[in-house]
């Protein structure tokens, strides 16, 4: 028979031990506080059948299983619960259900002691409040006022009105005179005060020096105080510092929060190291950070900046992965990412997706999508946005009007225009500035509209709006190209009497008009106002119209011109020069002028050579520029002709097509001239593109240009 062993343990049930209050479901802290001297013995007894025979036999009997045997604890507990639970109640703790919990790795920061009354708080803020309201003063005035304390700077004291301080030099100081009273041990919080002030007046050559000067006194730096050197850096542009620092604060072993982390990747993004934020990016992560709406709004605008469509599809999925919900601000970034890597689809369906999510649009992400729409030509999409603008009621601000009204103008769409111009009129908060009747007088400009333009101009007076060099070059376009000399040149006078300063473009303005004026008298009207702004430029003109002035003269001079040029003018000023010289029959002048062009790498691409075909580019010339440019061109090509050399089956010329709706464009000057030299070049499928065959051009050459060929000899 099989002998059983029956063995007891008495456990003894202490409620107020750390580990049985942290695991016990049953127990509650009233009911703890109750039994605090509580001390309850439990008998557990096991058995088995398995014993030695040498044991004496017992009787069996039915031992209680331990869910049992701990019932009646369970049960009195439970009842002392409900004796207790009217006498105590847990300490409520208030959550902001707008703002979620930081999410912090380290909490290595300094401590807070726990909140007492201090009767001289009022006494303290009072004081506090005076240093505040007495202005910047000298640094012997303020200490002098510092003795004026109403209470010794105990530890609690001068915290209270350090944190007090508002401008950062008062708070520098205030913290060098409690440092020089040695009155207790400057903590790490002091300085996290001092450098936060510090940081608004972007001082970061003090907070370094704080920072060094706790490495030595064997003050601790913690999360804060590392964040706040690194976002200081970061603000004043010292990006190298930043980096120094965060991995300074690495080698430390201390983690890094993640306000330090967006920090460090915003650092790294601006500095162009795009490697460098994706590594610390995946690095951070894997030691357990969770990235916020502002780390992912940091890697977008790096893609976007770059221009890197993949990078900023990688973005969209770590967000979804890690069921990151992006804020307006992230669509914003990625939205105008989505325009510099140009893709307007995808930028609509971000913006739709938006719109699903329950968020609504401000002012940048409605002018990010205008922009995007109007850089890709999207006229529909750009209006019917418009009118979501308006029936929605979303919110509209100057830029996003004038966005609009830019639009409309690279565009042409001259009604719409018109309706936002008056819609902006109409509106309480948004009325025309200088920018908007700038945007309008380049439509009417463009259009060809003199009238309109010249009425907007003396209702923009009349408002008192100051008028900016833009819309005097638009305007004095616009008048140039109507013969409206006189009104050009009031328009002008009127806008130099208003503190406009013209600039490279409005010079460059200036010459176009003179190489369209018929008349001698208008000529010297408009060069009248062109030496009111550029006095070289217009000698120089005078140089080139002298039949006399030798080529090297002009070269040097035209040199000089050039290099005083805008590099964006340089361009426009050697294309109106050549169109003047083509206007006095200085076709010589003009072959000179567009050499010289060359030479200093204005028309990089004029001309390109494949092995199938030649070609020439005008697109960037002037008409005068680009009948120049087909001659010379005829020439070179004549003379390989007399030289017998291989010339390839096609030939092409390449004016372009003018986008805008008002666009002229070269074409049909061009076509013009090719006419009058009866050139063998067709226009071709494509529109702006001439093509002549091997074949044709060779017969044609022969026949049109033999006294040039031997005069080229």
């Amino acid at each position: 028979m099989a002998t059983v062993l029956s063995t007891s343990i008495d456990v003894c049930f202490n409620p107020q031990h750390p580990d049985t209050k942290k695991h016990n479901p049953f127990l509650k802290p009233s009911s703890l506080r109750q039994s605090r001297t509580t001390t309850r013995k439990l008998n557990i007894s096991c058995t088995s059948s398995k014993q030695p025979k040498t044991l004496e036999e017992e009787p069996i009997t039915k031992t209680p299983s331990l869910s049992e045997q701990l019932k009646p604890l369970s049960a009195t507990t439970l009842r002392q619960e409900e004796q207790t639970h009217v006498l105590s109640k847990p300490k409520s703790v208030w959550v902001n259900p707008t703002r979620p919990k930081r999410s912090v790795l380290s909490l290595q920061r300094q401590k807070r002691s726990a909140y007492s009354y201090n009767p001289q708080i009022k006494d303290l803020r009072a004081f506090a409040q005076k240093l505040n309201g007495t202005g910047f003063v000298e640094k012997s005035e303020f200490l002098a006022v510092l003795d004026e304390i109403p209470h010794p700077p105990s530890r609690d004291n001068a915290l209270l009105v350090l944190n007090s301080l508002r401008e950062w030099q008062k708070t520098h100081m205030f913290f060098d005179w409690v440092k020089s009273k040695n009155l207790f041990p400057m903590e790490t919080i002091f300085y996290n005060v001092t450098m936060k002030s510090l940081r608004f007046g972007r001082q970061f050559q003090l907070i370094e020096a704080m920072a060094l000067e706790m490495v030595e006194d064997g003050v601790e730096l913690d999360n804060i105080t590392y964040s706040t050197i690194i976002t200081c850096a970061k603000r004043c542009n010292l990006y190298d510092k930043a980096i120094e620092w965060f991995e300074r604060m690495y080698k430390t072993g201390l983690m890094p929060d993640e306000v330090t982390y967006s920090a460090i990747l915003d650092v790294y993004s601006k500095s162009g190291k795009v490697e460098e934020v994706l590594s610390l990016y995946e690095r951070a992560v894997a030691t357990g950070w969770k990235p916020d709406a502002i780390a992912f709004s940091v890697l977008g605008k790096m893609f976007g900046e770059a221009g890197d469509y993949d990078g900023i599809r990688y973005v969209l999925q770590e967000m979804k992965s890690m069921d990151v919900k992006p804020n307006v601000v992230v669509y914003n970034t990625l939205l105008e990412a989505m325009g510099r890597a140009g893709k307007p689809g995808l930028a609509r369906s971000l913006f739709n997706e938006m719109l699903e999510s329950g968020l609504d649009p401000n002012e940048k992400t409605l002018t990010a999508l205008v922009k995007i729409y109007g850089k890709a030509r999207w006229a529909k999409d750009a209006l019917q946005l418009w009118e979501e603008m308006k029936g929605k009621k979303w919110p509209m601000d100057f830029i996003l009007y004038n966005t609009l009204l830019n639009m409309c103008a690279d565009i042409g769409l001259e009604e719409e225009a018109e309706r936002l111009f008056d819609d902006m009129k109409e509106s309480g908060g948004c009325k025309p500035d200088s920018f908007s009747y700038t945007a309008m007088l380049n439509i009417y400009g463009s259009g060809g509209k003199a009238e309109k333009a010249m009425k907007l101009f003396e209702e923009m007076l009349e408002a008192g709006v100051q008028v900016n060099v833009m819309g005097c070059t638009c305007l004095v376009q616009c008048l140039g190209k109507a013969k409206r000399i006189d009104d050009l040149v009031n328009v002008f006078e009127t806008s130099i009497q208003r503190g406009v300063k013209p600039d490279d473009r409005l010079c460059g303005c200036l010459l176009s008009v003179m190489a369209l004026c018929e008349s001698s008298e208008d000529a010297e009207k408009v060069m009248g106002c062109l030496e009111r702004a550029n006095q070289k430029l217009v000698a120089f003109v005078k140089l080139i119209v002298d039949e006399k002035t030798e080529f090297e003269t002009v070269k040097e001079e035209f040199k000089l011109v050039i290099n005083g040029t805008q590099v964006e003018a340089r361009r426009p000023f050697c294309n109106c020069l050549i169109d003047i010289c083509r206007g006095k029959k200085q076709h010589e002048r003009a072959h000179e002028l567009l050499y010289l062009g060359t030479l200093f790498g204005l028309y990089p691409g004029l001309h390109n050579k494949t092995v199938k075909e030649w070609s020439l580019d005008v697109r960037s010339l002037s008409v005068g520029a680009a009948e120049t440019a087909l001659e010379e061109w005829m020439r070179t090509l004549a003379n390989i002709v007399r030289r017998q050399e291989d010339l390839p089956e096609l030939f092409l010329a390449q004016t372009g097509t003018g986008t805008h709706r008002f666009s002229q464009g070269l074409a049909n000057s061009f076509a013009s001239h090719l006419e009058q030299l009866a050139a063998p070049f067709k226009p071709s499928d494509r529109a702006g593109i001439f093509v002549a065959t091997k074949e044709d051009l060779v017969s044609w050459l022969e026949s049109k240009f033999p006294p040039l060929v031997a005069s080229q000899a």
